[in-house]
């Protein structure tokens, strides 16, 4: 084996294993921040897409959603909300239909809230098993996308629940449909569900350094997407 493909298979084994680390630091509720795809103590990087008043704002809504999510339901639903870019994707399970909308009303009045993606599931909570695998699942994705080098990995967020990903971030439509294929890939992966506030490439250019901008042209789309 020659130098060259020895440095590639520890790089894409490091990714592997560094994106396994985050997931069962999730799983056990003491996960680093991660933004823009480094892990930092609340500071802002360049490589984000997102203007930093909106990484701060994130950051606000997932904690004042999660917490009024645990005040309305307790421990009888399990319900995660992920921000990005002040649109937020509720995933996880409730026990009727009623609470799936009262969840969805309920973030929606947070502070900042622009949008809510209500992918929530009716029925039980998922075992610590089911969990798990959806950990594996959301780091395997983001190292595929890491390794594939023609999609700019650090502006989409990867959010697994029972076998579906949903992707998220500030991307281009080629990012967009690159990335969905990338995950379709990725062992474990039931289905994809686009959850992008796509770009222009003149949008993204106006938005970001020129060194982070990719072509594309594409018209903004703030729903789920499969």
């Amino acid at each position: 084996m020659s130098p060259c493909s020895l440095r590639g298979k520890r790089r894409n084994l490091a990714c592997a294993v560094g994106g396994l680390a985050v997931a069962a630091a999730l799983l056990s509720g003491c996960a680093p921040l991660l933004v823009g795809g480094a892990v930092v103590g609340g500071a802002m990087v360049a490589t984000d897409r997102r203007t930093a008043g909106s990484q701060i704002d994130d950051e606000a809504i997932e904690l004042k959603a999660n917490n009024r999510m645990n005040d309305a339901f307790g421990e009888r639903a399990r319900i995660s909300t992920t921000s990005y870019n002040r649109m937020v994707l509720l995933t996880g399970e409730v026990p009727n239909e009623g609470d799936k909308t009262t969840a969805e009303q309920t973030v929606a009045r947070v502070d900042n809230v622009q949008s809510v993606v209500n992918e929530l599931s009716i029925g039980p909570i998922n075992t610590f098993g089911e969990k798990a695998r959806d950990a594996i699942t959301t780091a395997k994705v983001k190292a595929s996308l890491i390794d594939a080098k023609d999609v700019f990995a650090n502006s989409i967020k990867v959010v697994t629940h029972r076998g579906t990903v949903y992707l998220m971030g500030r991307v281009t439509e080629r990012e967009a449909t690159r990335a969905s294929e990338i995950a379709r890939g990725v062992g474990g992966v039931v289905k994809v569900v686009r959850v992008f506030e796509v770009l222009t490439e003149a949008e993204l250019a106006n938005t970001q350094p020129k060194s982070l901008a990719r072509p594309d042209s594409a018209a903004s789309e703030a729903v789920a997407k499969p």
